[in-house]
């Protein structure tokens, strides 16, 4: 599993309704905009490493202005997005491959098992919808992003 992390101000994610307008998926006013992709043979071993890595790593600032809170010490919420994309291989050619993304079941089912499991740490958890077309907003607060994998 990998994840795509911004440190934001605030972030939304909406996506269209049935009726043609969009409505607001999810949202956090600060925290972690975290783009979550799930690969062929990922497991809930890896989305276990991920959370960890999602709520322990350190890149809010401290009181001298150094990377060294981690978004509960810093009282921000997740904003968690699923992206199969981000398990595209694009090493060669000029169109990416998508042969080493999970299954939409199995990704939904990993991501849904990610959420379930954040859920039960003490902090705001919003996400958008598996597998819909959405419209993510954000304020990178830095910029802050790094790649993660669990």
């Amino acid at each position: 599993m990998k994840a795509l992390i911004q440190r934001v101000s605030r972030a939304s994610v909406e996506i269209n309704d049935e009726a043609g307008g969009h409505r607001t998926a999810g949202a956090i006013d600060g925290g972690l905009l975290a783009l979550i992709g799930v690969e062929k043979g990922d497991a809930e071993a890896n989305a276990d490493k991920l959370l960890h890595k999602l709520l322990h790593y350190r890149v809010f600032s401290d009181a001298e202005g150094k990377m060294n809170l981690n978004v509960q010490q810093a009282g921000g919420g997740l904003l968690l997005v699923s992206q199969f994309t981000l398990a595209a291989d694009t090493r060669k050619g000029l169109r990416p491959s998508f042969s080493s993304a999970a299954p939409p079941a199995d990704g939904e089912r990993l991501f849904d098992y990610l959420v379930a499991q954040a859920r039960t740490h003490a902090l705001p958890v919003a996400t958008g919808d598996f597998g819909a077309d959405m419209q993510v907003a954000l304020v990178n607060d830095g910029p802050v992003t790094f790649m993660l994998e669990g």
